[in-house]
């Protein structure tokens, strides 16, 4: 069960450590318990604890939980300034200009995790040319943010 998990995890290059035990999967939603709160727990539930994310058409979808956890492990990462920041969050890609810090492969094709000033995770990307050059174009593409939730809601709404 944690092998999804785990696999979506080593995207950023990241080892993450979860006790399978503590681990709970229910219509392809993952959850992190805790043991007292894994002795209550019926078999009918929709949520309970820490939302790790689901699985939908072979491939995982992580919950920001998650991203917060692979971020405080060794990772790949980008920091990026305000100004970058904010677009991200507003679903754009990134430029090479915005990139404060690069503490990742570097490599075009990876994912990286998006990181504000403060080191918030603020979502993931692909990487789609060298982060060590200085150049004109998108550096990273976006593959989800923390403001895909609200412009979703956003398009159910009208």
């Amino acid at each position: 069960m944690i092998e999804e998990i785990d696999n979506f995890a080593k995207q950023f290059g990241a080892k993450i450590h979860l006790d399978e035990r503590l681990i709970v999967k229910t219509q392809n939603r993952y959850f992190l318990l805790n043991d007292n709160l894994r002795k209550l727990l019926s078999k009918d539930f929709f949520y309970a604890s820490t939302y790790l994310g689901r699985a939908e058409n072979g491939k995982f979808l992580p919950s920001f939980n998650l991203l917060r956890l692979i971020a405080e492990k060794e990772s790949n990462k980008i920091i990026v300034d305000k100004k970058t920041a904010w677009l991200f969050i507003c679903g754009r890609d990134i430029f090479r200009q915005g990139i404060k810090s690069v503490m990742c492969s570097k490599k075009t094709g990876d994912h990286t995790l998006v990181l504000n000033e403060y080191e918030e995770c603020l979502g993931f990307g692909k990487i789609i040319c060298d982060l060590t050059i200085a150049r004109e174009g998108v550096a990273v593409e976006n593959l989800l943010d923390l403001g895909d939730f609200l412009r979703r809601e956003k398009q159910t709404s009208t």
